[in-house]
């Protein structure tokens, strides 16, 4: 191995230090030229060239600390019976991904030259033309570009990795299932985790052969990525078991079953409200396993919670808990409000101020119902003020759905 160690004499934080590893079989060494040291002093870098004579010995000598590589186009390939001229090229690309690599041709090898760019070379060099300045240049060019490339790579991957998740997080969320019901549906979702779309929140509306129409909304206790896969087990299993036939505290007993297998630990619950509504529109079932009521609205009524007396614990923290099933009364034309704790428990004047609870977000409701929205707006409207009385963004999940009934049937 020759290794000729060029030390320019600039000084200061401008002088960029480079290792240059040359591929090449000339027993003179091909840059073994005196004005490549003075052009390393002019233009503030100093490079460190080693030499490898052949592609073996360039794979013991091509370590981290090397920049750059400058493969001699003219060197023999790795196998002999190589008839690909661009062949050492290709062997320098595969034993350094993460390198800069430069291409030397002789002029004459002007398509030769381009074409190494073409297979993955940061540029190419002609012998006859070669000074230090030039070389110089082209090496720090060279890292540069591959640095770029390299925050390139990232970057898309970022991208892909976004959109993925993306894609997959939009498939995890419920497609609700009303056809045939005079039922309008709307739904707002924002998990509080940064950047994601999922959340430990959830919730589904399915409607059933017999006409009934069911809605369900839960919340796992915590916000990472595992209690948003289990929320999304849950609402599958919710939705699998009412299909089934099951309603009320059997089902309840049932999802308390697949949490307790699905959950990482025994501190982890979830809350759970359902609403069973009848084929008429006019009557439903209610039960709460340790969630928040939800909230009626009557035509020509104010709205207010419906009954919460008889709910029963959360999901996971009694063996052996019961959730009795409430009818409670609709009406003929109603609007039914479902939403997770995230709604309640933002401040009600910023940061310090008591929480905004159940009869302040009633309160709430009542504005905008008196303001005429409805369906989306109303969902959209309700997030975007507690967001605003909060005094910023709210670190809990948000989930919240709106069931309508407009005209009265007999």
């Amino acid at each position: 191995m020759d290794a000729t160690a060029m030390t320019g004499t600039v000084t200061g934080t401008d002088r960029t230090d480079l290792t240059l590893l040359v591929v090449e079989d000339d027993p003179a060494g091909v840059l073994a030229v005196p004005e490549l040291l003075d052009a390393a002093d002019a233009i503030g870098t100093r490079v460190r060239i080693r030499t490898a004579r052949n592609l073996t010995e360039a794979e013991r000598l091509l370590t981290d600390d090397v920049h750059c590589v400058l493969v001699d186009l003219s060197l023999p390939g790795p196998r002999a019976a190589d008839a690909d001229p661009l062949a050492p090229l290709r062997h320098i690309l595969r034993l350094a991904p993460r390198h800069a690599v430069l291409a030397l041709a002789a002029s004459a090898d002007a398509e030769l030259a381009a074409e190494a760019v073409r297979v993955g070379a940061q540029d190419h060099l002609f012998r006859e033309e070669l000074d230090g300045r030039l070389l110089s240049r082209a090496i720090r060019y060279a890292v540069e570009r591959k640095r770029a490339d390299a925050v390139q790579v990232k970057l898309a991957e970022s991208r892909l990795r976004a959109q993925e998740n993306a894609r997959l997080e939009r498939g995890l969320l419920p497609t609700p299932l009303l056809e045939g019901s005079d039922l309008r549906f709307a739904a707002h979702y924002r998990p509080g985790r940064s950047r994601a779309l999922l959340g430990g929140d959830f919730y589904d509306v399915v409607r059933t052969p017999d006409g009934t129409v069911h809605a369900m909304i839960g919340d796992v206790c915590g916000h990472g990525p595992d209690e948003a896969a289990l929320g999304v087990e849950l609402r599958i299993a919710w939705r699998a078991l009412t299909f089934a036939g099951l309603c009320g505290d059997e089902l309840l007993s049932t999802m308390q079953q697949v949490l307790e297998h699905e959950r990482e630990s025994e501190e982890i619950f979830a809350t759970l409200c359902t609403v069973d509504i009848a084929p008429d529109g006019r009557r439903a079932g209610l039960c709460l396993a340790g969630h928040p009521s939800p909230l009626i609205a009557r035509q020509g009524r104010v709205a207010r919670l419906l009954p919460y007396e008889d709910g029963g614990p959360a999901l996971g923290l009694l063996p052996r808990a019961r959730w009795p099933r409430r009818q409670v009364e609709l009406g003929g034309a109603w609007s039914l409000l479902m939403y997770t704790d995230g709604l309640i428990e933002g401040r009600s004047a910023g940061p310090g101020s008591p929480r905004l609870g159940q009869d302040g977000m009633v309160d709430m409701i009542n504005r905008q119902l008196a303001a005429g929205l409805r369906g989306d707006e109303l969902l959209e409207a309700a997030v975007t003020e507690v967001r605003s009385l909060n005094g910023g963004e709210l670190t809990d999940d948000v989930a919240v759905l709106a069931l309508e009934r407009d005209r009265a049937r007999g």
